[in-house]
């Protein structure tokens, strides 16, 4: 995965019919600055109205993803999204001559041709990726439908899906690296419907640009050819059709042999592409739609606030509660057993502590665990943290000259990410409870914003042992 962000090279564009609405449509991709994201412009309507591609202004899923902003929308851009998502596009302007970009043949293959053209640029702003540091679950039973997301280092998704329908078996598909497999296998995967959804759709008011060349029908009913001509005259597809003998309208040849699957994970691409960030994580998917991924796309981008608002912290230049020569006098640990570096917050009121160490390759322990591959022990990372509770009831009311705090039970202790040379350690422990001389408390890590490693501590104030 690329780790700086990136725009196109000039504009490109690409022109066309929307799917849904019927429209004549033309798309410009624009070139935008770092930290832009992806916006559409309606360049259609007074004033240029932009649409943020973001999961907080979706207004409709019916049979595609439509957003909606500053009294402008959007229908349609789950396969604009994917094409950008699939190349690693970070910033893009999208300026469109209607409310609908241009279907294509109902993949993401001509937006990514295009995309190819204009060329990238490398951008100096890393991306912001969202990292998945725990797992995240999405079900709708009444859909039957299920999403999880887990901590991984790259990005992966996989999806099955099964219409329970005689025409389309059981199929799965998954990408598990965009550079090498998205161009390849899954943007030219285009968009299906079944034979019986015709005619439904057609009086939703959507398909209205909708063609035998821009989708797949798949056949799940046997009528007369005579009366499947009247049908798509009906709909103003004036295209002849036979229902054929493989299964698909006209017996057009699937670009896969589990197109169908490819396209839903492909539409799963463009909706996650709403959340506003790059993902770090894998995704598993069981019979996805447009609704189901927003929902579990408003889910992540949660997440992504909470790792933000974490990350924003890290980055405040505060002046240190406690420097390093002020945490000498306080503390009875030295080198190499010093685990803290700097407090910058003791709040007594909401009995909270923050403390960092930075991690270096000259730790001693770094040449024993690992010599290959250095990480730094998760128990140490316990006891660092253990230190910064220590710091905690060291500068409370219950705590007096010539005391010790001791430490008594670690529970609950989980690990969600390695941490080796040049992290920085943030780490915040918030008192929970207290009986007596004995206090519990509350432990998290985080490196960039990612949640890295938690525990439950309980620990005493006691008095100093005799020389």
């Amino acid at each position: 995965m690329n780790v700086n962000q990136r725009t196109i090279k000039k504009p490109v564009t690409l022109s066309g019919i929307g799917l849904h609405t019927g429209n004549p449509s033309t798309i410009t991709f624009q070139p935008a600055p770092e930290h832009y994201g992806f916006r559409f412009v309606r360049a259609d309507l007074e004033g240029n109205p932009e649409v943020p591609a973001l999961v907080d202004y979706v207004t409709d899923i019916a049979r595609g993803t439509t957003i909606t902003c500053n009294g402008a929308s959007v229908h349609t851009v789950e396969h604009v999204l994917a094409a950008l998502v699939g190349l690693e596009i970070d910033n893009c302007r999208m300026e469109l001559t209607a409310n609908e970009p241009p279907i294509g043949d109902g993949s993401a293959l001509p937006y990514a041709e295009v995309l190819l053209q204009a060329g990238f640029e490398e951008q100096k702003a890393p991306r912001d990726f969202i990292v998945i540091d725990q797992m995240l679950r999405y079900v709708n039973e009444s859909k039957q439908t299920e999403i999880v997301a887990l901590p991984n280092e790259d990005f992966r998704i996989t999806v099955m899906i099964d219409y329970q329908n005689s025409a389309l078996a059981s199929q799965h598909s998954g990408l598990f690296d965009l550079q090498s497999e998205f161009l390849r296998d899954f943007a030219p995967a285009r968009t299906f419907c079944f034979l019986t959804e015709v005619e439904s759709l057609h009086e939703q008011g959507l398909i209205r640009g909708g063609s035998l060349d821009n989708a797949i029908v798949i056949v799940d009913k046997e009528i007369p050819d005579e009366d499947l001509r009247s049908m798509l005259t009906k709909f103003d597809i004036e295209q002849n059709a036979v229902l054929g003998q493989n299964g698909i309208l006209n017996n057009r040849l699937l670009r896969f042999k589990n197109e169908p699957a490819r396209h839903k994970l492909l539409d799963m691409l463009g909706d996650l592409a709403l959340i506003g960030a790059p993902i770090k994580g894998q995704i598993l998917a069981a019979r996805p739609g447009h609704a189901v991924n927003i929902e579990f796309a408003k889910k992540i981008r949660a997440l992504h606030k909470e790792q933000k608002t974490q990350k924003n912290k890290v980055a405040q230049k505060q002046v240190p509660v406690l420097d390093i020569n002020q945490i000498l006098k306080v503390m009875p640990h030295r080198y190499p057993f010093l685990l803290v570096d700097r407090i910058t917050e003791v709040d007594h009121e909401a009995k909270k502590i923050i403390g960092y160490k930075n991690v270096t390759i000259n730790e001693p322990f770094f040449p024993g665990h690992f010599p290959e591959r250095p990480i730094m022990p998760g128990v140490l990372i316990v006891e660092a943290m253990a230190q910064v509770g220590g710091l905690l009831l060291l500068n409370s009311d219950d705590y007096k000259e010539g005391k010790l705090v001791f430490f008594m039970a670690i529970n609950n202790a989980k690990f969600r990410k390695p941490v080796t040379p040049g992290d920085q350690l943030m780490m915040e422990v918030t008192m929970t409870g207290k009986r007596f001389n004995t206090f519990a408390m509350s432990a998290k890590a985080y490196v960039d914003g990612g949640l890295v490693a938690e525990a439950e501590l309980s620990a005493a104030i006691v008095d100093t042992l005799p020389a």
